[in-house]
């Protein structure tokens, strides 16, 4: 029996045309294999489709806008990229920018200190605010199956991190936009499972980088090049 050929995998990630040349950019431009935008055209006509719902239309309007507002001097030709907003400032833009009132923070307790800086900042742009760190509510590991050995502190009664509880927390108080800081690999996309509103990322969780991940992609040809040899522990 002859095998059927599959067809490439979509890996937007391999293209190795340079920005400017590429097809998503310009309709001058190229595609490498398999590239989404020649081959997809239903798919893509089946999202494009989901703009017009008027509230997801009015969230990626704004989220556009807010994009461009990022960069200064925009009128200028020929015109440099010019960035000059941070992360955090943009997300208060865009939440004001939406008419949010509420907003929530779901947090590592290891970020406690920077969560109680990002909740007044927060408040400083008007909005109420609801939070919920993930040790909250105290269940035990052992509710989903942890042995001694596996926690982080053995030989002691270790609270587990509860994501699904944050959610519920934070769509109990009906929070309108949520914002995630430094939740773990794996909590915080149940977070974004259980989750109501719309939900953001401040901050992701990198112990080993001070929170900044991208530091071991920049130097894995260097200092982190045991990330891509993986079986050197």
């Amino acid at each position: 029996m002859k095998k059927q050929k599959r067809a490439p995998l979509i890996s937007c990630a391999s293209c190795d045309l340079e920005t400017n040349e590429r097809i998503c950019m310009g309709e001058e431009g190229s595609g490498s294999k398999g590239c989404p935008t020649l081959t997809q055209k239903d798919l893509l006509n089946e999202a494009n489709k989901e703009y017009e719902v008027p509230e997801t239309k009015e969230f990626a309007r704004v989220a556009s806008i807010q994009e461009a507002a990022c960069y200064a001097n925009r009128d200028q030709r020929p015109y440099t990229m010019q960035p000059t907003k941070t992360r955090i400032t943009e997300v208060c833009e865009f939440a004001k920018r939406m008419g949010y009132k509420r907003l929530g923070i779901a947090f590592c307790i290891g970020l406690a200190k920077e969560a109680g800086i990002v909740e007044d900042i927060f408040k400083t742009y008007g909005f109420e605010v609801v939070s919920a760190l993930c040790k909250a509510g105290r269940t035990p590991k052992e509710t989903i199956g942890i042995k001694d050995e596996e926690k982080i502190f053995q030989g002691t009664n270790e609270s587990m991190c509860n994501p699904i509880y944050q959610a519920k927390l934070l769509n109990q108080e009906q929070s309108e936009f949520n914002i995630l800081l430094g939740l773990c690999v794996g909590h915080d996309a149940l977070f974004f499972k259980y989750a109501e509103a719309p939900t953001t990322v401040l901050a992701v969780k990198d112990r080993v980088t001070g929170h900044n991940p991208l530091a071991a992609i920049y130097l894995s040809d260097t200092f982190f090049r045991r990330i891509k040899n993986p079986g050197l522990g």
